[in-house]
């Protein structure tokens, strides 16, 4: 069963995404993501240029030797670019094996290590108390876990808090370029630990609280807030500090006993294998889109068990179902699964084009039982919605310096 086209689709259904198709002589398809957010069209590129001539004619079966082909055949390894274009063609050979043997992938992978797949919502907030409201409405509609984001008094613009703003398209201004969001640390300060005093006090202890710091903070900072928020009890403290150096870590973790998460940015198992192998991290959060596909997730995922570490996939609304779909069948299979972060199935026009029958009850979401990953792709709908440049804000300190967005 040979490899015979490879299309690359671009669309904006609300955000950007990069779909990759890949179609066997026999006439079966599979489904890749490869969406980096902001630089898309630099994956359609490299996916176009330099990917898709060298797979035309391989057996799509040999899916082991193809990532090792695209990774390790060539000198300019890792990096986001390469790793979502490896990704995507990774998903979509294993869908095409999924649908040939008439199984979810899951099986594939060998079989249910649980019924359903824990998720956690997002709460957020112009205020405090819009943030706990909308915890509320999220823990009555049967979420026991949710992450929580306010904005910060003082910061005309706080992450996570996109109030009346629709989409980052509509922080672009006049002008195609990255928004500018301030930064003030002290300010944030000032707002997260009664964000969390207030939350356990409404909430209870039995909803599990998250929050993301999104590395705007020093590692000692970070010690500092972890070691503040303990008698708060969180599932996990995520990003709470830039890790290119990953012995920041050990910092964090010789001060606060609050279980941390990381790895959304990260793109390979180097770049987390101190973090995981030093037991300085509980969660890592690599996404399949991200860091090579399910092949490479389900090898850091095994890595992360021998130490204890859990796997959290990212989930922001620049992966595509096709991405969900992969945690999904990675997350019902793995045994070291801890939680899946959800923001929901997107707006009608993202339905229009991507169609799957995953469900979510109480919390919980299950796995599609239909062969592959179980995700259609309409092609003429995702014509309707062209892509639209756009980028991820940056940040600057009060004083002006750049700073960690």
């Amino acid at each position: 069963m040979k490899i015979e086209k490879i299309d690359v689709f671009v669309s904006c259904p609300g955000r950007n995404f990069v779909t990759v198709k890949v179609t066997t002589s026999d006439g079966v398809y599979g489904l890749g993501d490869a969406t980096v957010n902001g630089r898309e069209q630099a994956v359609v590129a490299m996916l176009q240029e330099h990917v898709i001539p060298c797979l035309i004619g391989r057996d799509a079966h040999n899916i082991e030797d193809i990532w090792q082909y695209l990774y390790r055949g060539v000198y300019w390894r890792r990096g986001p670019i390469n790793m979502a274009a490896i990704a995507a063609i990774d998903m979509a050979l294993w869908d095409i094996k999924g649908k040939v043997a008439g199984l979810p992938v899951y099986q594939l992978l060998g079989g249910k290590s649980r019924q359903g797949v824990t998720l956690y919502a997002h709460a957020n907030g112009e205020s405090i108390e819009q943030t706990l409201a909308n915890a509320e409405q999220h823990v009555s509609n049967g979420f026991k876990a949710v992450r929580l984001q306010s904005a910060v008094p003082g910061l005309e613009v706080t992450y996570g808090v996109l109030g009346d703003k629709k989409d980052y398209f509509e922080l672009q201004g006049s002008r195609p370029l990255p928004p500018e969001e301030t930064w003030s640390t002290p300010k944030y300060f000032d707002l997260v630990v009664e964000l969390f005093e207030q939350a356990r006090s409404r909430l209870g202890n039995q909803v599990q609280l998250l929050h993301d710091v999104h590395s705007r903070l020093t590692p000692i900072e970070s010690a500092r807030l972890g070691k503040l928020l303990e008698p708060y009890n969180l599932l996990f403290l995520e990003d709470a500090s830039i890790a290119e150096n990953q012995t920041a870590y050990k910092t964090i973790r010789q001060h606060t006993t609050t279980p941390l998460a990381i790895g959304e940015t990260y793109n390979t198992l180097w770049d987390c294998k101190d973090l995981i192998q030093n037991q300085w991290i509980d969660y890592i959060r690599v996404a399949a889109t991200h860091a090579g596909g399910i092949t490479a997730l389900k090898r850091i995922a095994d890595f992360a068990s021998v130490f204890n570490v859990q796997l959290a996939p990212h989930g922001a609304p620049d992966l595509s179902p096709v991405c969900f779909a992969a945690h999904m069948h990675l997350n019902t299979w793995v045994p070291n699964f801890g939680i899946q972060e959800f923001v929901g199935f997107g707006n009608e026009s993202l339905r229009e084009i991507f169609q799957h029958e995953f469900t979510v009850q109480n919390g919980m979401a299950y796995v599609s039982e239909a062969p592959g990953l179980g995700v259609e792709f309409d092609e003429q709908a995702a014509l309707k919605y062209p892509y639209k440049r756009s980028y991820l804000p940056v940040s600057r300190l009060e004083d002006g310096s750049m700073w960690h967005w």
